[in-house]
């Protein structure tokens, strides 16, 4: 018992050291009175539907976005350092790496620019676009019709599921979010996953952290009872802690279908970014990447989804 505390102990202080030194890799400083916002911007609430999924037409015109980002010779993209398998930094070499960095490095190839990476939370996705503080973010975001209405998003370039985390040893026990009520259950701030948890269990006690990587040191010192997120999140959660966390066999209870998103009159860099991700589509890139990254844990035969176009 001894040894399992200390072992705790030191998990918990590393992923902490490992969430400090990502927030601190911002190539530009966020002004301080917006440097950590609780949750994103929440505009009035609507019922995503397919039609949601749609963006602009693919075209490697270049218009007033492109141009702009061309001339800087940066494309600045919003992305996590402590989400392993999608954007991880990697202790060894302290470069940032993961399948949405290899979405992101794609992109900046296109536009014959070199991509600087701003290591953001979950909540800073979409005042940062806004802002122009950022060009793009590259995090695992989901398309949904409420962002719409802040964002604009590119084509889904891969669709995860909503899963749940818990101790090896209830495992097996784990039928579905429901027996979860009553439990103290963490997801970050601003992210879709805190409001789809207590949709499926009202009684859930919702615990949040600024990262997924503050979660699992809060399901390490005891402090929830599981972890709730996208099934690439909660993969690479698992990845980082064999022993202490699992994530059991269930059917995801929602849909997330990822976009890059940009800022909402950046069409022509989105119809761009589009036409890189059927070039990825075309030339293998994306499977490769999948490949590499998330089909190793999640053990899924996945292919890259068919886009949505056609957006007014």
């Amino acid at each position: 018992m001894k040894q399992s505390r200390s072992r705790l102990g030191v998990a918990a202080a590393v992923l902490a050291l490992l969430a400090l030194a990502g927030c601190s890799y911002d190539a530009t400083k966020v002004p301080t009175h917006k440097e950590s916002p609780a949750a994103e911007p929440t505009p009035a609430s609507c019922e995503t539907t397919d039609a949601d999924l749609r963006s602009y037409d693919p075209s490697k015109a270049a218009g007033d976005a492109v141009n702009r980002i061309r001339k800087a010779g940066v494309l600045k993209i919003g992305v996590s350092a402590d989400t392993l398998l999608l954007g991880a930094r990697n202790p060894s070499t302290n470069a940032i790496e993961g399948f949405d960095i290899d979405v992101a490095n794609q992109i900046a190839k296109a536009l014959g620019v070199e991509p600087q990476y701003r290591v953001i939370n979950a909540g800073q996705r979409i005042e940062l676009l806004e802002d122009r503080e950022i060009d793009i973010v590259a995090r695992n975001m989901t398309i949904n019709c409420t962002r719409w209405q802040s964002v604009a998003f590119s084509a889904e370039y891969y669709r995860a599921g909503q899963k749940v985390l818990v101790r090896p040893d209830v495992a097996d026990k784990y039928a579905g979010p429901q027996d979860l009520a009553g439990l103290k259950v963490c997801a970050p701030t601003g992210t879709t996953s805190v409001d789809n948890i207590k949709a499926a269990e009202p009684d859930v006690i919702s615990e949040p952290a600024l990262t997924h990587t503050g979660c699992l040191v809060k399901f390490q010192q005891g402090q929830v009872d599981a972890i709730t997120g996208d099934d690439t999140v909660l993969a690479g959660l698992v990845a980082q802690d064999k022993l202490y966390a699992a994530v059991p066999k269930q059917d995801a209870f929602t849909k997330e279908p990822y976009g890059i998103a940009t800022n909402a009159d950046d069409k022509d860099l989105v119809a761009f970014i589009n036409a890189v991700l059927e070039d990825m589509r075309t030339n293998g890139t994306w499977q490769k990447s999948y490949d590499t990254w998330l089909k190793p844990y999640l053990l899924i035969d996945a292919t890259q989804p068919q886009p949505a176009y056609g957006r007014p």
